[in-house]
C-alpha cells in the first residue's frame, strides 16, 4: 500500500528532525551548490572559490546536517566527501535515495582524497555521477558541476538508444573484470585497438566519462556481469 506525500513527508521529517511542512526553499537566481564537509578549512575554501565562480553555496559539515539543509535549500547539486564523523558520504547517498526519491536527479558528486577503486566503484553502484579527489582542481571542479546541471542525470538503466552490440558487451565485461586492453584482446582474438574502439563506443554510448562508469552502468542495466 503506497504511502500518501504527507506520509513520506512525515518519514523524512522524523528521520531529519526538521518540519517539512514549513521548510521553505531557498530563493536564488543563482545554481545552489550544497557542499557537505567535516573539514572546515576544505569547506570555506570550497565554498568561497566555488562563489567566486557565481555558485550560491550552502555548507554542511556532516552528512546528517546535510541531509537536513538539503530538504530545506533545494540544491542544484550536491558535493560530500566520504570519510565523515556520524554518517559517510555513501550513507548519505543511500540515505537521500531511500527517504527522498525525489531528489534521485540531483547530481550527486564525491569529494575523496580516496583512490581505491573498491570505494569508487561502491560510489558509482550508489548513483554518483562523479568523483573529485583532493587536493580539489577547481577548474576540472567547475566544468564538472556546469555539465551535471545542464542535464546529465545519474546513471540510470540504459534507453533503447544505447543498446551494445555483442562485441561492445564482450570487451566491457572483460575490462570489468580487470583484464588490460591487451589481455582483452587476446582473449577476443582481435586486435588491441579494436578493443579500444569498442570499449570507447560502449563509454559514448551509456553516457559515462570512464571505462569503469561504463562497465558499472552496464553491469546496473543488466548487459554484463562482472
Amino acid at each position: 500500500m503506497q504511502k500518501s506525500s504527507h506520509a513520506l513527508a512525515q518519514t523524512e521529517s522524523e528521520f531529519l528532525g526538521v518540519n517539512l511542512l514549513t521548510a521553505k526553499p531557498v530563493h536564488d537566481a543563482r545554481q545552489t551548490v550544497l557542499c557537505i564537509e567535516d573539514d572546515q578549512e576544505t569547506a570555506a575554501l570550497i565554498a568561497e572559490e566555488l562563489e567566486s565562480r557565481g555558485f550560491a553555496v550552502i555548507v554542511a559539515n556532516n552528512g546528517q546536517q546535510g541531509l537536513s539543509l538539503l530538504l530545506k535549500s533545494q540544491p542544484d547539486i550536491i558535493l560530500s566527501d566520504i570519510n565523515m564523523p556520524f554518517m559517510s558520504g555513501f550513507e548519505v547517498l543511500e540515505n537521500l535515495t531511500a527517504i527522498a526519491p525525489r531528489y534521485s536527479k540531483v547530481p550527486f558528486i564525491f569529494l575523496t582524497a580516496l583512490s581505491d577503486r573498491q570505494d569508487e566503484l561502491k560510489g558509482w553502484s550508489l548513483g554518483a555521477d562523479d568523483y573529485v579527489t583532493k587536493p580539489i582542481d577547481f577548474d576540472l571542479l567547475h566544468a564538472i558541476i556546469n555539465a551535471r546541471i545542464k542535464g546529465v542525470a545519474r546513471m540510470s538503466v540504459c534507453s533503447e538508444q544505447c543498446k551494445l552490440n555483442d562485441r561492445e558487451i564482450e570487451a566491457l565485461m572483460w575490462a570489468a573484470r580487470g583484464k588490460t586492453s591487451e589481455e582483452v584482446a587476446m582473449i577476443l582474438d582481435i586486435a588491441e585497438r579494436t578493443v579500444n574502439f569498442h570499449l570507447n563506443n560502449a563509454r559514448n554510448k551509456l553516457g559515462v566519462a570512464t571505462r569503469i562508469q561504463a562497465a558499472v552502468k552496464a553491469t546496473i542495466a543488466g548487459y554484463i556481469e562482472p
